[in-house]
């Protein structure tokens, strides 16, 4: 899958992509990242068996995780090393098995120390995740 670049400076661009496609934890999942500008950030995944809790649906914690990933790497689009302090999750509906899930994260307000994000998560087009993250600022991105 290609992934679209909105804006973010090049180099950046390429690191970001590659230390996504090389995350252990995103390669479990299955999550790419299909589009990256500045402040934003949207991932994907395909919900499959391995997704699935006990009662055979996709579980929450799939949704929590690609939520927190959408923030976490919208952040990131600044050039920003952070980390999650706080987050939130709702869920105001459901995803099915073979499902597309994507998640929209974007930087609402980028403080000194504290950056505070946002990400709407969708099973196809319904609305499936609302997620709010209190990120705590490490330092910059180095490459």
């Amino acid at each position: 899958m290609d992934t679209v670049n909105t804006g973010v400076e090049e180099p950046l661009f390429n690191y970001i992509l590659h230390s996504i496609r090389k995350t252990a934890y995103y390669q479990l999942l299955g999550i790419e990242l299909t589009l990256l500008g500045p402040g934003y950030a949207e991932l994907s995944v395909r919900a499959g068996e391995t997704h699935t809790n006990p009662l055979g649906k996709i579980h929450g914690g799939l949704i929590m995780s690609i939520a927190d990933a959408a923030m976490g790497n919208a952040i990131r689009s600044l050039g920003i090393t952070g980390v999650t302090s706080d987050c939130s999750v709702a869920f105001p509906g459901a995803a099915q098995l073979g499902d597309l899930i994507t998640a929209r994260g974007k930087v609402v307000k980028a403080g000194r120390n504290l950056l505070f994000a946002e990400a709407l998560v969708y099973a196809n087009d319904k609305l499936i995740g609302q997620s709010k993250g209190t990120f705590y600022k490490i330092g910059d991105i180095e490459f």
